[in-house]
């Protein structure tokens, strides 16, 4: 009985702090209304810190004192004014996303994302089904929506006619897509939108600095088999047992209804035109990076890194998904002219609606906080104080992704928390010694572990609606407990493998001669 008590009292206390995390997430105003009112908190602040005098000493040899500008006086107001357009249209992560898109519309309107998903996880052997789905999750995040409708469903009935708990497929594939997040084999659209906000923040320490969509490409790769991995331990180690024996009265719908089609011959010559295309394709892109005469070559040093192909690589991000995804459209008739090509790169913009609407409000708060020099004061005292408190080894990192994963609980969205804290810690930890590109792969983690146990997440009603379907009385509390077991060993486990791989093993997050320690 006291053990019984004692369990029991744990649980309540961790339903009580789930009920908080979900009242504090619900007190946050929209990711577009906070970025507002943090852009009028700023002009509000640098006139008050103005006027006290607040500032900082530059640590650099040489360095002056940098003082707060204030945005509440007549300069500040007609730099606000005529900067307003400019600080949207030059806001680096909004041009590269929507590239990106433009080419990830095209092969997901044809229908070449979803075959592949499908045709990943249904020809898999039953004995490595949870792999593969934890696998093709990961993999998913290039065309997120699509992981989230296509695939989470397709993994419950999937496991269901297996005689497993369609829950535990549903689990499996919800960690991989989300838990997972930032993992992935290809650079997506993620990428560059992280490396803009990066780029940004870095500048305010060294204006010169430049992050590309390549720079935790290494580390997001490796860290792919490792989500698989854990996420495939966990789905059948813990979840699956905790689950037990399926009951299929517990349903509320007629799980006789639920049909799993396979590919057609049609699908499966289009998924082959399209994977001949993408290797012709990278065939190409081979010839003018691998010779030391390759054309994309740094046209001065002759090296990979800095050169033209990693500048834009948003440009073969879309040209790797729009070819391809054309081609399995040409085959299975689903597109057959140029209209149909536009239509699907129309459709793409068309839910751009909201992001473009949040970047321009994050736009101006990023730069009102580099105008007012409240970004590098405030790196520098922080850096100050982590010098003076003697954590400015590895160890700071455990702090940051711990914060990024609690920040993550409230708000979900990756742009969005990544818009907030970068201004601030990308220069504080790059006054301490560490390389943008290694703070962002430390941020990464920490927001993606967290996706799958809050409320805040946009998908998460939708997840919920899917395991309603198999057991009906599943609420928000039974969901977050099911998924908590990954968000844990996800955490305790990338971690500890981004310790290795940077500090241990010693290797780049992204492409080789990505630096890990910033020297000014």
């Amino acid at each position: 009985m006291p053990q019984a008590s004692s369990t029991a009292t744990k649980r309540g206390a961790f339903t009580r702090f789930l009920d908080t995390v979900e009242y504090l997430g619900n007190l946050l105003p929209h990711p577009i209304t906070l970025f507002a009112l943090f852009a009028i908190g700023i002009v509000l602040l640098s006139g008050i810190a103005s006027y006290f005098g607040l500032s900082a000493l530059d640590p650099r040899p040489g360095g002056a004192e940098i003082e707060v500008v204030s945005l509440l006086n007549a300069e500040g107001i007609q730099r606000i004014v005529t900067g307003l357009v400019t600080n949207f249209t030059g806001f680096t992560p909004l041009g590269t996303v929507l590239v990106a898109l433009l080419g990830v519309g095209i092969a997901e309107r044809s229908g070449l994302l979803s075959a592949a998903m499908r045709g990943l996880v249904m020809n898999a052997h039953p004995r490595v089904v949870t792999v593969a789905v934890v696998f093709s999750g990961v993999i998913s995040n290039t065309a997120a929506e699509l992981g989230y409708v296509v695939l989470v469903p397709l993994a419950a009935m999937i496991f269901h006619s297996l005689g497993r708990h369609p829950l535990a497929g549903m689990a499996a594939a919800f960690s991989g897509v989300s838990a997972g997040y930032s993992a992935n084999l290809l650079i997506g659209t993620v990428d560059p939108l992280l490396a803009g906000i990066t780029t940004k923040a870095a500048n305010l320490i060294d204006p010169d600095y430049y992050v590309g969509p390549e720079a935790n490409w290494m580390f997001m790769f490796a860290s792919t088999f490792l989500i698989a991995i854990m996420g495939t331990l966990v789905t059948e180690r813990i979840v699956e047992p905790k689950l037990g024996k399926y009951d299929p009265k517990e349903a509320t719908i007629n799980l006789k209804e639920q049909t799993i089609e396979p590919l057609s011959k049609l699908e499966k010559r289009g998924l082959i035109g399209a994977g001949l295309s993408f290797l012709a394709l990278g065939g190409l892109l081979a010839l003018t990076i691998v010779p030391e005469w390759g054309i994309l070559r740094h046209p001065e040093t002759g090296e990979v890194a800095g050169s033209p192909f990693l500048k834009g690589i948003v440009t073969f991000i879309f040209i790797t998904f729009a070819i391809p995804g054309f081609v399995y459209g040409r085959i299975t008739n689903v597109m057959r002219t140029d209209r149909d090509v536009i239509d699907a790169m129309s459709d793409s913009m068309s839910t751009m609606g909201m992001y473009i609407v949040l970047v321009f409000f994050a736009a101006q708060f990023v730069a009102f906080f580099g105008w007012t020099n409240f970004g590098s004061i405030l790196a520098i005292k922080g850096a100050t104080f982590l010098q003076d408190v003697g954590l400015t080894g590895p160890a700071v990192f455990i702090l940051f992704i711990l914060m990024c994963a609690f920040v993550n609980l409230m708000l979900g969205s990756a742009s969005a928390q990544w818009a907030i804290t970068a201004p601030i810690f990308v220069p504080m930890l790059m006054l301490i010694g560490y390389a943008p590109e290694v703070i962002q792969a430390a941020y990464r983690i920490g927001d993606s572990v967290t996706n799958i146990i809050t409320p805040m997440m946009s998908y998460f009603g939708l997840i919920l609606a899917v395991a309603v379907r198999y057991k009906k009385d599943t609420g928000i509390g039974t969901m977050i407990a099911m998924m908590l077991p990954y968000t844990i060993v996800f955490l305790l486990g990338w971690a500890s493998f981004f310790f290795i791989w940077v500090f241990g093993l010693e290797l780049p997050v992204g492409w080789w001669g990505t630096p890990t320690y910033y020297t000014p």
